[in-house]
């Protein structure tokens, strides 16, 4: 009796770790090191007065969450991330609902904006919270630094749905803002996406099926502190617990738990392996992607996500660029303008974005010695209006 029941104690453990191996994925520590490409920015240590302020704000919006009974949490939360812009002045900057392709979205419109000019922006919220109303200081800031029209899309949510219909939506919405702007059906001369944190997770998702599915590729990609890496493999999620104030206090318990046993519960909620690139983008193909652009905190537990990714990337010739600023808060942009760092950082993205595409001016790749090509030069592959960037951006 005794040896049948170690053979099932033996059977059991090999199941189980067969199981969390195929959850888990491939080891992923090759990428922690790289080519050196981060551009760090330094902010002071003890923070200004803005920053102090941005803190108390997180401190009190965390208490509100903490303060109801667990059944009401994540109301609560997606109530408190809707009154982020509650009472904010937007200027003469319009919000116009539209249905893009059956996915429910908002235009962000900026005075003077180029319908042409368009993009798709995936907010952030742990795929569970969320929507384009509690991002609006977001997508209006890149209506103004763009110079176009911003979709900003309001994907369907976990628990209620899976996270492939979160995915779904995106494709749905991107195949949508090929072809139609905020005036109706017309094509676009630029196209962009970008996304924050689950957003973040979720453009990167969505390029690399653009990329596979041969459709016309962005011009240029934007992810902010993004997640990519489902299988909860990085470093500073635990090294960096104590010096992110936002996601360290939410999901600071998920650390004393043992990661086979999050896995399996990732793919339980999800109902996709946490290790299948489509939601770990990280453990996917990244060659032939179009310029992108990641910024994040050194502070934050998802820099290693991001330190990954734009590692990996590199190696595979796909012209990324990695952006971390000290001391930050996670997605920290979403504070402007009350913070200079976030004020620096949509600068950069700025700048980043008008490489890429200028106002004004045809749309324009670069060859892989960093000088511009003009439309229906050998090589631009966006001339025929579809394909992928072929390099960096200088």
């Amino acid at each position: 009796m005794t040896e049948v029941l170690l053979t099932l104690l033996v059977i059991a453990a090999l199941l189980w770790f067969l199981v969390a191996r195929w959850l888990g994925g491939a080891d992923m520590r090759r990428w922690d090191a790289g080519d050196g490409r981060e551009q760090r920015f330094a902010s002071d240590d003890e923070g200004g007065a803005e920053q102090r302020a941005v803190l108390e704000a997180i401190g009190r919006l965390l208490a509100d969450i903490k303060g109801v009974p667990f059944s009401r949490r994540l109301a609560q939360m997606r109530l408190a991330m809707d009154a982020l812009t509650h009472g904010r002045d937007f200027g003469e900057t319009r919000f116009c609902p539209v249905d893009a392709g059956g996915v429910p979205a908002e235009w962000v419109l900026a005075p003077g904006a180029d319908p042409a000019r368009r993009t798709l922006y995936i907010h952030g919220g742990a795929y569970t919270a969320g929507s384009p109303r509690s991002h609006r200081s977001i997508t209006a800031r890149f209506a103004e630094i763009t110079g176009g029209a911003v979709l900003a899309i309001d994907y369907r949510l976990m628990p209620e749905h899976s996270r492939r219909a979160g995915i779904d939506d995106c494709r749905s919405a991107y195949r949508w803002i090929l072809a139609h702007g905020p005036d109706g059906a017309s094509p676009a001369t630029a196209v962009f996406v970008a996304g924050d944190s689950a957003g973040g997770n979720l453009t990167l998702s969505l390029i690399a099926w653009v990329r596979d599915a041969g459709l016309r590729a962005p011009d240029a990609a934007v992810a902010l502190s993004p997640s990519t890496d489902s299988t909860l493999g990085s470093p500073s999620l635990k090294a960096n617990l104590a010096t992110d104030p936002m996601l360290g206090p939410v999901f600071g318990y998920l650390a004393r738990i043992p990661r086979s046993a999050l896995l399996f519960g990732a793919w339980l909620s999800s109902r996709v392996r946490p290790s299948d690139p489509l939601v770990s983008p990280l453990i996917g193909e990244l060659s032939g992607l179009p310029p992108l652009l990641i910024q994040a905190s050194q502070n934050e537990m998802l820099i290693d996500d991001a330190r990954r990714y734009v590692h990996k990337a590199a190696a595979a010739g796909s012209p990324v660029r990695l952006q971390t600023w000290a001391h930050m808060v996670h997605v920290w942009q979403i504070f402007d303008p009350a913070l200079p760092q976030a004020r620096q950082a949509f600068d950069e993205i700025r700048k980043f974005i008008e490489a890429a595409a200028p106002v004004g001016g045809a749309v324009r790749t670069r060859t892989d010695d960093g000088t511009a090509m003009e439309p229906g030069s050998r090589g631009d592959s966006r001339a025929a209006g579809h394909g992928t960037a072929q390099s960096g951006i200088a």
